[in-house]
């Protein structure tokens, strides 16, 4: 079967003010893929991914998730559309006032997609499958580790079972051990599930265990959009700059330079 996009952007023009932040946007996300988009501070990497979730719209330009404009249709068929994916926000966005079950269970009651005997099912399975053990579902995001927050989190994001994951800074504020154990985790869900996952990341390692094609965001275009032995072959200042200074050699190295 012949992979299909799940995401198209086509000539995204972003300004805030005068400011302009994306000037013709491309890029092309295909089933399967885990794409990574990288580029400079103020670059507009999370605002991008705020477009593809339809959180803002650009001022020009057209984004189009699984075949179809991410506002046409139906207030039904948006909704409908918006079910197939998660989103996995830099700090967890967690609800404070809410325990974890409760957290993980949001999306499910907010739709009411179940009954309360099959959410709190859903829920003990949602956070086995990021790894927590069944007593956490009763602790409240205050008594979490970062790196538990991070797993909460995921269980959320998969909540309504989703085709397309994206997340942003999906290891920021943990430690290198936790980084590593939650980089091995969104890898494991992404092969056994399936996921379409775009994720923003300005971590080496991160780039390295789970992306299958890196976006380059720079000059308010996608300057390339390739696997990582293709993005090391550019003779681009970023690439200088973010690949190849010490900080980035470390994590190639231990990858043999290949994904």
């Amino acid at each position: 079967m012949n992979a299909k996009p799940v995401i198209e952007l086509r000539g995204i023009v972003t300004r805030f003010g005068t400011k302009l932040v994306h000037e013709g946007v491309d890029l092309t996300v295909m089933r399967g893929e885990v794409v990574a988009l990288v580029g400079g501070s103020g670059s507009g990497k999370t605002t991008l991914l705020r477009h593809i979730i339809g959180l803002t719209r650009p001022a020009a330009g057209e984004v189009s998730v699984f075949g179809a404009p991410l506002f046409s249709g139906s207030v039904k068929e948006q909704r409908t559309r918006r079910r197939r994916f998660g989103v996995l926000f830099q700090h967890g966005a967690l609800f404070s006032a809410l325990n974890v079950a409760e957290n993980v269970g949001f999306p499910l009651r907010e739709l009411r997609l179940a009954t309360h005997a099959e959410i709190a099912n859903l829920v003990a399975l949602k956070l086995a499958m990021v790894e927590l053990e069944p007593s956490t579902a009763l602790l409240m995001p205050a008594e979490l580790s970062g790196g538990m927050v991070k797993r909460v989190a995921l269980a959320r994001a998969l909540a309504l079972e989703p085709e397309l994951l994206l997340l942003d800074e999906p290891t920021a504020g943990l430690d290198p051990d936790r980084s590593l154990a939650f980089v091995e985790l969104v890898r494991s869900l992404q092969r056994q599930l399936g996921l379409t996952v775009v994720l923003v990341s300005h971590d080496v390692d991160t780039l390295v265990a789970l992306a299958t094609k890196i976006a380059i965001l720079s000059d308010r275009r996608i300057v390339s959009c390739a696997s990582l032995e293709e993005t090391m072959e550019l003779d681009h200042p970023f690439v200088e700059s973010f690949f190849r200074k010490p900080l980035g050699l470390r994590p190639l190295a231990r990858s043999g330079g290949a994904h």
